[in-house]
């Protein structure tokens, strides 16, 4: 019944679950309306006995929390969440009661502008070095990937972003191999950038949670611990992880210390369509199975989780309008299980997208209090190869919703002279603090790799 209440998505049709016809789907969503909540709880859609996914979910289930709400059916339940006395106050207090089933059972009835104003309605605060998830504000993980993890030209595009006043959330480097001296070498790039300047914010070289492990136990600097999850025990199993891995990599990022006042240390990704691309789906459809993944991301209280909407590809989310949808979807049932939730607004290069698609899906979620968006080089990530959102980009969400950065981050780039009193992008001269090192090399205009920002000479002032 959840597959077939689905919203059209190609995933679905090619694991065989979708509805069959639009009249097929109406159906669906009727009868799953009057389902009661409650069954979710009783009928799990994976077996208890056959997945550990299923196992935590059940297992650390709230009967109180999820007590004002268990008499209703999958209709109720949206009408209280769009209701004017539903607030963000309620909406926390019952995070721990609702499971991912309901919450993608319910998204199902919903239209787009409704999965707005509910997931506008959720508020999840984060902390680390900066303040995530406040009202008004919209931070940016800035993304600055590199085809070969070259130091200097990861450092570049750090430059270009905190110019644009990008970086908040995380500066977060997907490496292009999971070799530990490469992303040991970022990570202490990252870290000397970060301290030097005194930058409010966090570092994340992106590698698999193994590497992580083997680095943190040589006293690498980790700020976070980052991970791909997926909603089901073999969709992890082939991310090659489990949940005690998962624990074990927070402990042992807790133990290194970086941030003592913050237990916050985790940071996920996820996407419809891994479980059914890993083929352990067990016939459930790919959003219901994406929400099944924050319940892994809510166990160890992440600062940070985002889907990476349109990056699977278009044979799991065809076209513009079937990514919109999904990243809605995705932003509304992450916050209403309480998760920090931000979106990678993107697509493939073969998808049936452009970046007018993006612009719509990207409004949409600052209007729905998104957490966080990427901020990429030109929208066009050099080393993944997929288009995401730009540094402009996210001056265009602010500019238009009158969305701010974190507040520490927000007078930091007054105090390095990046935004003026108006919160408007100054123009930068060569003495600001942040250029202080980067002079050209040979006459070619390249930074050279030691000069920015690692120069042994500070220079300059904001």
């Amino acid at each position: 019944m959840l597959a077939r209440a689905s919203p059209p998505r190609s995933g679905d049709a090619l694991a065989g679950v979708a509805a069959r016809s639009a009249e097929e789907r109406v159906a669906a969503r009727a009868a799953l309306a009057d389902v009661p909540l409650s069954r979710f709880l009783e009928e799990p859609v994976i077996p208890y006995e056959e997945d550990e996914v299923t196992r935590l979910i059940l297992d650390t289930h709230d009967a109180a929390a999820f007590r004002p709400v268990s008499d209703l059916t999958v209709g109720a339940f949206r009408e209280w969440l769009l209701a004017y006395q539903t607030g963000p106050e309620a909406l926390a207090a019952a995070a721990p009661g609702i499971t991912p089933e309901m919450a993608a059972a319910v998204s199902k009835l919903m239209r787009n502008q409704d999965l707005v104003l509910a997931a506008r309605k959720c508020r999840v605060v984060t902390r680390f070095r900066g303040t995530i998830g406040l009202a008004g504000r919209l931070a940016v993980r800035l993304q600055p990937n590199h085809p070969t993890d070259d130091p200097a030209g990861v450092a570049a595009a750090v430059l270009d972003g905190l110019l644009y006043g990008c970086g908040d959330a995380v500066i977060g480097v997907n490496p292009a191999t999971d070799s530990p001296a490469a992303v040991e070498a970022l990570l202490r790039m990252l870290d000397e950038l970060i301290r030097r300047h005194g930058i409010p914010t966090q570092s994340c070289v992106l590698c698999h949670v193994t590497t992580t492990l083997e680095l943190a136990s040589r006293g690498a600097p980790v700020d976070l611990v980052f991970q791909s999850v997926g909603g089901t025990e073999g969709a992890n199993r082939a991310f090659g992880i489990s949940l005690a891995v998962l624990e074990e990599a927070r402990q042992a990022a807790l133990a290194l210390r970086r941030n003592p006042t913050s237990d916050q240390v985790m940071y996920f990704e996820t996407g419809q369509g891994s479980a059914l691309s890993a083929e352990a789906a067990h016939g459930v459809d790919q959003q219901t199975c994406e929400a099944r993944a924050y319940a892994v991301c809510r166990r160890f209280s992440p600062l940070l989780v985002n889907s990476v909407v349109g990056f699977i590809g278009p044979e799991y989310l065809y076209d513009g309008k079937q990514i919109v949808r999904a990243g809605l979807e995705d932003h509304f049932c992450g916050k209403l299980l309480g998760l920090p939730m931000g979106v990678d607004v993107c697509h493939t290069n073969h998808a049936e997208a452009d970046q007018d698609d993006m612009d719509v899906l990207l409004t949409l979620l600052g209007a729905a209090g998104c957490s966080y968006v990427m901020g990429v080089p030109g929208a066009d990530d050099v080393m993944l190869g997929y288009q995401s959102t730009s540094f402009h980009d996210v001056q265009y969400l602010r500019q238009v919703l009158g969305l701010r950065p974190t507040p520490e981050f927000e007078a930091w780039l007054e105090r390095a002279g990046v935004l003026d009193g108006d919160l408007r992008l100054r123009e930068i001269d060569r003495r600001n603090r942040l250029l202080s090192g980067a002079n050209p090399a040979g006459g070619t205009g390249e930074a050279r790799p030691s000069s920015f920002p690692l120069a042994s000479d500070p220079g300059g002032s904001a």
